[in-house]
C-alpha cells in the first residue's frame, strides 16, 4: 500500500475522471484507492475504482465528487481489498453489473480477451465504447447466462446484496461454480485502517468488512 499524490487531468460527463498518479497506485479491477482532494474540507476520503487504463495512470467509474476538477492534486492511499481475479483456464465469462452502471468491470474486459475468452455483459444501462465481441444481455437474462458461464464477476451495492441472493436461488438448479465473485458496493470511509463498521457486511454466519475483506468475496459465500 503506498500513500502517494495524483492530480485530475480530466473530467467526464458521465461523472468519471482520469488520474496521473505512479504506476504501484494503480488498482486492479475490484480494488480500489482512497482520495482525498489537495486543501478540501471535507471531512472523508472518497473511494475510488478502476475503470479502464489512461497514460500514467487510469480512469475512475462514476461517480466522483461534483468538486473535483482538472489539475486537482489527490492525496491518495491504496491499492485496498481484494479485487477480481479470473482463471486462467475461463473460457466462457459474465459480467453482472446488477444494479448499477458497469464501469468498475470493464477493467476485466481486456483481461478476459487477452485469454481468448468469450465475454457477456448483462446491464440494464447504456453502454457504450466496447469492443464488438463483447456481448450485452439485460439482468433479467442472469440466469441463463450464469449456467453458459465459467467465471462471472458481480457488481452489486450492499442493499441489494439480498435481492441477488434471491434472484439466483430462484432456481435451485443454477450451480454458482467457486470463480464466481461479487463487488459489494458501500461506504469504506476508514480504509481498513480503524474497523469503523461502516462497511460491515454479512458473510454466512459472520460480519467481514468489505474495506479489507472485500470489496470482492466469493459468491458461493454469499449464498
Amino acid at each position: 500500500m503506498k500513500l502517494e499524490k495524483g492530480i485530475i487531468k480530466e473530467t467526464f460527463l458521465d461523472g468519471s475522471v482520469r488520474i496521473e498518479c505512479p504506476h504501484e497506485l494503480i488498482p486492479a479491477p475490484g480494488q480500489y484507492l482512497l482520495a482525498h482532494a489537495n486543501a478540501s474540507d471535507a471531512p472523508l476520503a472518497d473511494p475510488v475504482f478502476f475503470s479502464h487504463s489512461a497514460p500514467n495512470g487510469f480512469v475512475t467509474a462514476p461517480p466522483t465528487p461534483n468538486s473535483w476538477m482538472p489539475g486537482t492534486i489527490l492525496n491518495l492511499r491504496g491499492p485496498l481489498g481484494h479485487g477480481f481475479a479470473i482463471p486462467v483456464a475461463a473460457r466462457k465469462i459474465a459480467l453482472i453489473a446488477f444494479d448499477d452502471y458497469p464501469a468498475r468491470l470493464h477493467g476485466l474486459i481486456p483481461l478476459a480477451l487477452n485469454q481468448n475468452a468469450e465475454v457477456v455483459l448483462l446491464c440494464d444501462s447504456q453502454v457504450n465504447d466496447l469492443p464488438e465481441v463483447v456481448e450485452v444481455q439485460p439482468v433479467k437474462a442472469m440466469q441463463d447466462i450464469l449456467l453458459w458461464a465459467d467465471y462471472a464477476a458481480v457488481d452489486v451495492s450492499r442493499g441489494k446484496v439480498n435481492q441477488l441472493r434471491e434472484k439466483i436461488m430462484e432456481q435451485g438448479h443454477v450451480r454458482m461454480r467457486p470463480e464466481a465473485q461479487v463487488l459489494i458496493r458501500t461506504q469504506m470511509p476508514c480504509g481498513a485502517l480503524a474497523e469503523c463498521g461502516v462497511c460491515a457486511v454479512t458473510i454466512g454466519h459472520y460480519w467481514k468488512m468489505a474495506c479489507k475483506d472485500g470489496p470482492v468475496f466469493g459468491l458461493n459465500e454469499l449464498l
